[in-house]
């Protein structure tokens, strides 16, 4: 009897280790699983966030998109308008000063006075806000285009 108890006491150990190891190899691949679920959830929340982003910035290059073509669509009709033959003349006469060989040119000076600003005594605003360029600054003023021109 006793080399039985001992063959069942071997089994009973052997089926011990058996299931030790089997248990070892069950928990690490859990916790392999476990990290992997976590890199997957971690890839898309990141995937997620970059699809917002990159659907935002589309939005916002379209809407330039639109602004621009409405832009080019201006300048195409100011340029028609501007080399027409009338407003060529127009603006020789009014910004050029010139004149018609047989016409004789008066030119009216007006006096423009520039409104006069009340100085603050201290204001926060205009020491930190950027400085914008005017259109009498860089000398790139648009001349006067009139849309007809009248002959005395």
């Amino acid at each position: 009897m006793g080399k039985i108890k001992k063959k069942n006491l071997n089994n009973y150990e052997e089926n011990k280790r058996k299931s030790r190891k089997t248990g070892f190899y069950y928990s690490f691949l859990t916790i392999v699983l476990v990290f992997c679920l976590i890199q997957i959830g971690y890839g898309a929340i990141l995937n997620i966030g970059k699809i917002v982003s990159f659907k935002a910035k589309v939005i916002t290059l379209e809407r330039v998109l639109k602004q621009t073509k409405l832009h080019n669509q201006d300048l195409k009709a100011q340029k028609k308008m501007i080399t027409s033959d009338n407003s060529l003349e127009g603006i020789a006469r009014n910004n050029l000063k010139m004149a018609k060989p047989d016409e004789v040119l008066i030119i009216i000076n007006k006096k423009v006075e520039k409104p006069v600003k009340k100085k603050k005594k201290f204001d926060f605003d205009e020491i930190f806000k950027p400085k914008q360029k005017n259109a009498d600054d860089d000398g790139n003023q648009i001349p006067y285009i009139p849309q007809s021109v009248e002959e005395e």
